[in-house]
């Protein structure tokens, strides 16, 4: 019961929290055209009707509350039209529309994490009712009879069509049948089945149902909406004791109990002895089921809905496959043993397994759409409440990336979007027509792959930034580490998102805190990206963020230090190099540095940084591997290269924690083909952990 309960809250606030985002996008549209379609008033009108249905299910009252006070007013809006609107009421009503999406939202995110809901909505639901009676008393106005009308031709509870019974009644062997259809677009009609159910099994009545996998199989309810659920008793007793709960259940348009002998063949039409549960649906049925499926009907049975969890599950198996065929293949029991049929299966079992792996991964894949649409909500709300007009570009919403990191840059995109609207567009459009550009200003949001890596950015045409204004900032707040004149472009630009630093001289609505893109680097390097800024003064201002496709399995260096192994991350190497000692040159504080591509470069020694007795000192022995994370460009001094694999990314044990391993350098650990453990290093941290100690 308590495995059907989570099932069910779980398809509930996917299925609620997906009609929210296409709410939003509907309403985002919407408002541009300035103008509610046919179309979107019945998809708002179903939509609420749908989260009515399932919140009173669950007996969450405040939402089902809402969501029925918006139905009825677009009930009204689709029985009247939208052309009587003025346009003062359809601005009102686009607010207030977002203001009880914003609210269904927040009472969403309450359940989802386990909140008692408010049941203090008396004042939004006035609020509602007060714009409805506005309309109403208007309607009245124009035409004393429309309401009388329009309540009989359109009352809700007259939905229900009035077409005949399927004629194929499904052989269950029993001679009492009760044939039940709920009403129409009430959504999840196959766990409405298994809560109707659970109830009759709680009363203690024995019967069979068709369909019988209501519970695990979602497709079922387009199949149940068309042509009804069927529950089969042995007695008329427990049949009429079935209807009696039927009609205590909501949802349900009408029911028939049909009775038939047992040797009563298929093709007899059923003989309908009652209806209900009231009387204007006594000759409610589906409407005849089509034998022949449609092609959409094709496409919805190709898509299943799976937990996350069970991915994740699937996930740490394949991790495990490649880590268990990496210890096989490079078994040191086989490395000088020529066997050609065990080297051709090899072969095999790693494109098998390399198959295995990219299935996997291609599961959790996602698009980044959702993410971006979200954008469109910001830029809205922050047009009416700063008085700009911007307009979002977006470009690439369906480049696609691991389900965990798309949940994990939502926070960055947003506080890039915010910062662009605040700080990067001109305050005023004469500003922007003065210096050229057209009166609108525009934030570009784009997304594509390369490679490994997933390339996200925010661009604006704004005013750009000053270097020289953020530069003095900085060394008033007494955080600069050199003198002022060293810093490049770059380093300046990067100042931005240290803790605590801001521009804007007081606290806003959306920024003067300091907290922004401080956020923005720490939410993208936890996940394993970096964050870069580049603006011209002006001109606009643009923000990259580079995010691997998946955190799970990463292709990795190996490198050799004396006897110890570790792992860098191959997304991040840009060249590998021998070098000789005359290429080497001291900065002032002593620290080696290396031209490479006409830039000077820091060297960072990993048997230094780590107190390694062991590897190569003289320059000349080792391996120079040019490395880039964020803002930081570097040389790393190894031994040698072992070779390029990929590798299963292991978290470090939760009570190194208390060592601060982290910020010294470790991102993780893997297993070997060998057996052994490897260290992967953090090419951000290693850096700064090294210039703190030296």
């Amino acid at each position: 019961m308590d495995n059907m309960t989570d099932s069910l809250l779980e398809t509930y606030l996917f299925e609620t929290n997906s009609l929210l985002e296409q709410l939003d996008e509907l309403l985002i549209n919407a408002e541009k055209a300035g103008e509610f379609t046919s179309d979107d008033v019945n998809e708002i009108f179903r939509s609420m009707h749908t989260i009515k249905g399932s919140s009173a299910m669950l007996e969450f009252q405040p939402l089902m509350e809402v969501a029925h006070h918006i139905e009825d007013l677009f009930f009204f809006i689709r029985e009247n039209g939208t052309g009587s609107l003025t346009d003062d009421q359809k601005s009102e009503l686009f607010n207030l529309m977002f203001k009880s999406t914003d609210r269904l939202r927040a009472d969403v995110e309450k359940v989802e994490n386990n909140e008692p809901l408010s049941m203090n909505i008396d004042s939004f639901v006035n609020e509602i009712n007060s714009f409805l009676n506005e309309l109403r008393s208007k309607d009245e106005k124009n035409a004393p009879n429309a309401q009388s009308d329009t309540k009989q031709a359109g009352d809700p509870g007259s939905e229900a069509s009035s077409g005949k019974a399927p004629k194929d009644i499904p052989d269950m062997n029993a001679p009492y049948i009760v044939h039940v259809f709920f009403e129409e677009d009430c959504g999840m009609e196959n766990l409405r089945s298994f809560m109707l159910i659970t109830a009759l099994k709680d009363a203690g009545l024995e019967f069979s149902f068709t369909p019988e996998d209501v519970e695990t199989n979602s497709d079922t309810s387009d199949v149940i909406a068309e042509q009804g659920f069927y529950l089969a008793f042995l007695s008329q007793e427990e049949a009429e004791s079935a209807i009696k709960i039927i009609n205590t259940t909501s949802n349900i348009r009408s029911y028939e109990l049909i009775e038939r002998p047992q040797d009563l063949q298929k093709e007899e039409a059923p003989v309908a002895k009652q209806s209900g549960p009231s009387e204007e649906n006594k000759t409610a049925a589906a409407p005849a089921a089509s034998k022949q499926p449609s092609p959409a009907g094709h496409a919805k049975q190709s898509l299943i809905s799976v937990n996350l969890s069970k991915l994740d599950q699937l996930m740490a198996i394949v991790g495990e496959i490649v880590i268990t065929e990496s210890m096989v293949t490079a078994s040191p029991e086989l490395q000088n043993v020529k066997l050609d049929s065990f080297l051709k299966s090899a072969r095999q079992l790693r494109k098998l397994t390399d198959d295995l792996q990219d299935i996997a991964m291609s599961l959790r894949m996602v698009s980044v759409s959702g993410v971006f649409q979200k954008m469109n909500r910001i830029v809205r709300d922050m047009k009416k409440t700063l008085n700009k007009d911007v307009r979002l570009t977006i470009v690439g919403e369906d480049t696609e990336v691991d389900k965990t990191i798309v949940d994990s840059i939502g926070d960055p995109i947003m506080h890039i979007v915010r910062n662009a609207m605040d700080h990067g567009i001109e305050e005023d459009v004469q500003t922007r027509i003065n210096a050229g550009k057209p009166p609108q200003g525009e934030i570009k949001l784009s997304a594509r792959h390369t490679g490994s890596e997933v390339i996200i950015t925010v661009e604006d045409d704004g005013q750009g930034m000053d270097t020289d204004a953020i530069l003095a900032k900085a060394a008033r707040n007494g955080i600069l580490t050199k003198p002022e004149e060293e810093y490049s472009k770059k380093e300046i630009l990067s100042l931005l998102m240290l803790p605590g630093f801001s521009t804007n001289q007081e606290v806003t609505e959306y920024s003067g805190r300091g907290v922004g893109l401080d956020v923005v680097r720490k939410n993208v390097e936890a996940i394993g990206g970096t964050v870069s800024i580049t603006s011209e003064k002006g001109q606009g201002s643009c923000t990259t963020l580079k995010i691997p496709l998946t955190l799970a399995i990463v292709n990795g260096m190996e490198i050799s230090i004396g006897k110890n192994v570790f792992t860098i991350p191959i997304a991040h190497i840009r060249q590998s190099f021998k070098a000789e000692q005359k290429d080497i040159i001291l900065d002032a504080s002593g620290h080696e540095m290396i031209k490479c591509m006409d830039e000077f470069f820091p060297i960072v020694r990993i048997h230094d940084m780590f107190n390694m007795e062991e590897g190569y000192t003289n320059i000349e022995d080792g391996i120079l591997i040019w490395v880039e994370a964020s803002d930081k460009s570097y040389c790393m001094f190894v031994d040698q290269l072992l070779g390029e694999q990929q590798v299963v990314v292991k978290p470090l044990p939760s009570y190194l924690n208390n060592f601060n391993i982290k910020h010294s350098g470790i991102s993780g650990c893997t297993i070997l083909g060998d057996g052994n453990i490897s260290i992967i290093l953090d090419v951000a941290s290693v850096y700064t952990a090294a210039q703190e100690m030296f």
